[in-house]
């Protein structure tokens, strides 16, 4: 890969921790069980996908246990031999890791076990962000948030963080964590992208009040932003949106997006997938937002997305276009504090 851009640099959370804006998703490596529609790249193909993140700038890598049944983490922490210290590494526990009853969840019991199986799996002794996946609707919050205290205080893990949490369980985890003096989840790890801006009703001003970093998940809705999807087509054989229609999005919304996107494209000479990354980073809300890619061609084209830098008019016609319909209190709070805004 040549002509790398530079690549930008944001404060996770409230931590003094520097990662990239962009991360390196792992969910692809393995292809084993259920997550075989996702991707299946052999350790070879993951070596070479790290190695090129690394090169392009990358500093920060995502995955989960359950990824491919802990594949992905296997495959990650052989990639990452000799190359740990230098890379900023997340992993997550909640999602199912066997049959026995108790082998899910975020009880004390499950996350005890789960992160030392994480640490042998990634060949490291510490995890840098370690997430839960969602929330355990059977586990007290403040039994989760003190085991994951005493991994902090343990040195096996430096930081933590969710995922998938409404805005209301994680302002009741905030919380606890601040009110018994706990380690207190650092970053949010949401669904987000020019399609499906909903995390920006409630999440993003909970995020933005409390200092609570925003991580990024399938930042193109799965493929249907890259721009190989459209009215007239399905996109190409083998992607994964045909396959695997997830994450859920309104496909004349999202198609409606896309037509500008391409405009704005076109503009930049650049892709309509550096487009769907660029207005992300745009987004204030925003530390960092987590691309897969199953081939290195996708990789460097994403790699690139930093030196597209919108213009506020282009900003605004990808605004109007995919900006959220107005909802109650939304539009009584923005009506009644119109009056409060400083010159």
């Amino acid at each position: 890969m040549t002509d790398t851009p530079t690549m930008g640099y944001r404060v996770l959370g409230r931590t003094g921790l520097l990662v990239s804006e962009l991360c390196l998703g792992a969910m692809t490596f393995g292809g084993k069980g259920f997550w075989e529609v996702i991707g299946r790249q052999t350790q070879d193909e993951v070596n070479n996908l790290v190695a090129q993140a690394l090169a392009g700038g990358i500093n920060f890598i995502d995955t989960a246990n359950a990824y491919s049944e802990g594949e992905s983490e296997r495959l990650l922490g052989e990639a990452l031999r000799g190359k740990r210290h230098d890379t900023v590494l997340a992993t997550k526990v909640f999602l199912r890791m066997g049959q026995g009853v108790n082998q899910i969840g975020l009880s004390r019991g499950h996350i005890m076990q789960a992160v030392e199986d994480s640490l042998r799996r990634l060949q490291t002794d510490y995890i840098d962000l370690y997430q839960i996946h969602g929330f355990d609707i059977l586990t007290p919050l403040d039994e989760t948030l003190r085991a994951l205290d005493d991994l902090v205080h343990s040195g096996k893990v430096r930081y933590i963080g969710c995922c998938n949490l409404a805005a209301w369980q994680l302002m009741k985890a905030l919380g606890i964590s601040d009110k018994h003096g706990l380690a207190r989840f650092e970053t949010a790890q949401m669904y987000y992208t020019i399609a499906g801006r909903d995390v920006e009703r409630e999440v993003i001003p909970l995020l933005r009040d409390q200092q609570v970093g925003l991580l990024v998940w399938s930042p193109l809705a799965g493929g249907l932003l890259s721009g190989k999807f459209g009215r007239d087509t399905d996109g190409p054989e083998g992607a994964r949106r045909t396959t695997f229609d997830f994450p859920p999005v309104n496909r004349e919304r999202a198609y409606n997006v896309v037509d500008v996107m391409r405009e704005v494209a076109q503009e930049h000479d650049a892709s309509v997938a550096q487009i769907a990354l660029a207005w992300l980073l745009h987004q204030p809300a925003v530390t960092s937002v987590i691309i897969g890619a199953k081939r290195l061609d996708q990789l460097e084209d994403n790699l690139r997305t930093p030196t597209v830098k919108l213009t506020a008019e282009q900003l605004a016609r990808l605004d109007e276009v995919s900006k959220l319909p107005n909802e109650y209190p939304g539009w009584m709070l923005q009506r009644q504090g119109a009056g409060r805004m400083l010159p």
